[in-house]
């Protein structure tokens, strides 16, 4: 089915239309058209245009409004203060539009698919092998999950990246120890869960650690072992192989519990460009990009200084010939543009490295590899707070294990799903309660613009009151009740009906659903959808208040509330899922 033109597109249409005919100077001019609380809509674009062609606004506002079609779609407009324009929407257009969008059988309600839709590679979620999950960890995938969905959904052709660290010194150590106690980690895959996966690593990580401070001689093979490893040594790269594979087992477990899908051929690790990590440094030296500087290999920036005044290189290759971290995420970025043919290069990545990208872009330019074509952007995220505003720790100054704050999140919610429960078992309390508490978590994060900090708040979180996704699942599962109880009676539209107010305002909002989700896609923002999902409840409450459903005067007027129910319903379950949040049919 063909997308369907939103009321505020109609209006646009209609105002932009009596403005040209008015003044044909004025053609192509915005119009300004949003949202009021004097009218359905008000728009502000008279007074600029007036001003431009020494015209008095009002007069010309009272010009433009004789030559607006009124009816079908604009039931009034009249003229305001110095020259803005109020609209009134007819109740038939706002009943016909939502009609229109429920019928869509790809159960997009009416959304459209972008115009050009392009390939954008997303590096989110990026935890280190052989390394617990911290709640450092929950942003980028979080974030990073909710603009997959959004992008997908416009049609955005999306290949995502995990780019795990799995490379590096601490695997000469790892691997050593492994290979000098060969049985630490002898277990199938299979037979053992993702809590044991990551305590056997963490006893492994200790053990390894504490032989390397205390004993000269393993310390020096462990480094010789980093050595093998960059080579490509057979042994050791199978002895690494088996940490990448039991912490694969970990991540996956942790993922699964956050209710999001991470694919094995998303994972592209540290160790996944290292062929590329010469060939990176050849190019950007030929080019003249980067400089040898006391052995290392360089890019400096006039604008990028140290506190004593200096440059700050990015320093590509170290003077010893190792590699860091700017080199793979060169040479990544030559990947994905030569390679996977990205349009965008979009990382979801802690705000705190910010001046790394910036560098890392910059000379991707220089080198030509990001140009007009090509776009790359940081969506960088704060911090996760406490409930005392400061970075959330253990009472013990420990950085809290994301699996626990999941496991609690679980606890809180299936507590008060249990204290609602009327006719719900114990495994689907079980099942609600996850559902619920990983909405939480997630919802809490989302509805926060990503680059602010935000306080874990447990107790706010699982709240049934306020803006949480509790409240929004609640919404969805009252109406799910409700349309139950119609029994026989299908929800069905009724443009001849006029609508009570609290009905117009919940129609209006659920028709700017499309222009949300774009605006929220287009500029990577999550939380711009969030705050659409609580008006959203906030105004079905309020019709559900005032607007008996099942008890309305007549047969059509209860069908037409049943319908404005079933459409507020799959908004929410469709921008929730864009969430990366489940909306469970009964609480």
């Amino acid at each position: 089915m063909a997308s369907v033109t939103s009321l505020s597109d109609s209006v646009q249409q209609h105002l932009a239309s009596a403005l040209s005919a008015t003044l044909p100077e004025a053609a192509g001019a915005d119009p300004l058209l949003r949202r009021s609380d004097r009218a359905d809509f008000q728009a502000n674009g008279i007074l600029a245009l007036a001003k431009k062609a020494k015209a008095n606004p009002r007069e010309l506002a009272t010009q433009v409004v004789s030559r607006v079609v009124t009816g079908d779609v604009i039931k009034d407009v009249e003229v305001s203060g110095p020259g803005f324009l109020n609209i009134t929407i007819a109740d038939r257009a706002i009943t016909g539009n939502l009609a229109a969008r429920y019928a869509d059988e790809a159960g997009r309600l009416g959304v459209p698919y972008a115009e050009q839709p392009g390939t954008t590679v997303i590096d989110y979620a990026q935890p280190n092998v052989a390394k617990e999950m911290h709640v450092g960890h929950l942003r980028s995938a979080v974030i990073g999950d909710s603009v997959v969905q959004l992008l997908e959904f416009t049609g955005e052709n999306v290949v995502r990246r995990h780019h795990i660290g799995d490379w590096g010194t601490q695997f000469g150590m790892l691997i050593q120890y492994l290979d000098e106690h060969p049985h630490e980690l002898d277990h199938k895959e299979s037979e053992v869960s993702g809590e044991e996966a990551m305590s056997n690593l963490d006893r492994l990580y200790k053990a390894a650690r504490k032989l390397f401070d205390a004993d000269e001689e393993f310390k020096t093979r462990a480094r010789r072992r980093v050595v093998d490893l960059q080579a490509g040594d057979e042994h050791t790269l199978a002895m690494w192989q088996k940490f990448v594979d039991e912490s694969k087992i970990y991540f996956f477990s942790v993922f699964e519990k956050l209710d999001m899908e991470i694919r094995d051929a998303d994972i592209v690790g540290e160790s996944g460009y290292n062929d590329m990590l010469a060939e990176t440094c050849r190019l950007l030296e030929e080019s003249g990009v980067a400089v040898r500087s006391e052995g290392a290999l360089c890019v400096f920036f006039e604008d990028i200084k140290g506190p004593d005044g200096n440059p700050v290189p990015l320093i590509v290759q170290k003077s010893d010939g190792g590699y860091g971290y700017a080199a793979t995420d060169l040479s990544a970025i030559r990947d994905r543009v030569f390679n996977l043919k990205a349009n965008t290069l979009l990382y979801v990545v802690d705000a705190r490295q910010a001046l790394h990208f910036r560098m890392v872009f910059e000379t991707a330019r220089r080198a030509g590899w990001l140009n007009d074509d090509v776009t790359a952007v940081q969506l960088a995220f704060g911090t996760v707070l406490g409930k005392d505003g400061k970075p959330f720790k253990t009472r013990e100054g420990e950085t809290v294990r994301l699996v626990d704050l999941l496991d609690e999140a679980i606890d809180r919610a299936s507590a008060v799903v249990r204290e609602k429960a009327q006719d719900l078992s114990e495994e689907e309390i079980a099942e609600r309660g996850a559902q619920v508490g990983i909405g939480a978590v997630k919802y809490a994060d989302l509805s926060t613009s990503a680059n602010r900090d935000y306080k874990f708040d447990l107790d706010q979180m699982v709240s049934l009151n306020g803006d949480t996704s509790v409240y929004l699942q609640y919404a969805y599962a009252r109406i799910q009740s409700i349309l139950r109880k119609a029994g026989e009676v299908r929800p069905a539209a009724h443009p001849e009906l006029d609508l009570a107010d609290a009905e117009r305002a919940l129609g209006l909002h659920l028709d700017s659903f499309a222009e949300t989700v774009r605006e929220a896609a287009t500029e990577y923002a999550p939380h711009k959808l969030a705050a659409y999902l609580y008006q959203l409840a906030s105004l079905y409450t309020s019709f559900y208040d005032k607007c008996p459903v099942l008890k309305a005067e007549t047969p059509a007027q209860v069908e037409n509330r049943l319908f404005l129910c079933d459409i507020t319903a799959r908004t929410l379950h469709q921008g929730m899922a864009l969430l990366g949040i489940r909306t469970p049919e009964k609480l």
